[in-house]
């Protein structure tokens, strides 16, 4: 049986596949205020705009490529069950190979109905006004907004109790729920933390170690630690 490592990744690994993150600049997103282009309430201020941003988002998307971080992930899958839960709206972990990604965030290749949350499409192309769904409805990014819930949160949940390690990789924990995930680690299992600029961890009762290093080089770190346990 192989021991189950499970990963929490944040934008801090897709930034060093050149995906910007709206964390680096004072909430503003590719320059645009985030609640603007990832909330409700901007979705119904200004259609025409969000669309336009995920559009411009999912254009980058088939520019960019896993970096080596990303890929030592899925190669750890030879010697550990690896689930990754990650906070990306990209596919960069599943470019690289990895099996098991799931993504609390939503997915940026896909689209679903304003209606119907469960009639969700595949898309890489644009998604323009007037793209609807079987019923006529609109169709909006797959992605979660801030102040909507996070269907995929009680399935995090679940696969974070039962890892025998937990790794958490380029995310400022800042972010919640995600951020919370790793409390959920049972009190023995070894929790690393690799950003290059770690937050402090609170009222955690795992045993930590914190590599303060970006996912290219961490990640591989992190690897041979685990191998030579």
């Amino acid at each position: 049986m192989k021991k189950k490592l499970v990963v929490l990744t944040g934008a801090g690994i897709s930034a060093e596949s050149g995906i910007k993150t709206f964390r680096d600049a004072d909430g503003l997103w590719e320059g645009h205020d985030v609640m603007e282009v990832a909330s409700p309430e901007g979705w119904h201020k200004n259609k025409e705009l969000v669309l336009d941003f995920y559009n411009q988002r999912r254009r980058q998307l088939h520019q960019v490529k896993p970096n080596r971080g990303h890929v030592t992930l899925a190669e750890l899958e030879t010697d550990f069950e690896v689930h990754i839960i990650t906070q990306n709206v990209d596919n960069l972990h599943q470019q690289a190979g990895s099996s098991n990604v799931l993504h609390l965030h939503g997915e940026l290749f896909k689209v679903r109905s304003t209606k119907n949350h469960n009639y969700i499409l595949d898309w890489k192309t644009d998604l323009n006004l007037g793209d609807v769904d079987e019923n006529g409805n609109q169709l909006r990014p797959h992605i979660v907004w801030f102040g909507e819930a996070v269907p995929a949160l009680d399935e995090a949940i679940e696969i974070a109790q039962t890892a025998d390690y937990f790794a958490v990789i380029g995310t400022s924990l800042q972010v919640y729920p995600a951020a919370g995930l790793l409390h959920y680690a049972k009190p023995n299992v070894p929790v690393f933390y690799i950003d290059p600029k770690p937050a402090s961890i609170y009222d955690l009762s795992n045993p930590l170690e914190v590599i303060p290093m970006n996912a290219t080089d961490g990640v591989p770190f992190l690897r041979q630690k685990l191998l030579n346990l």
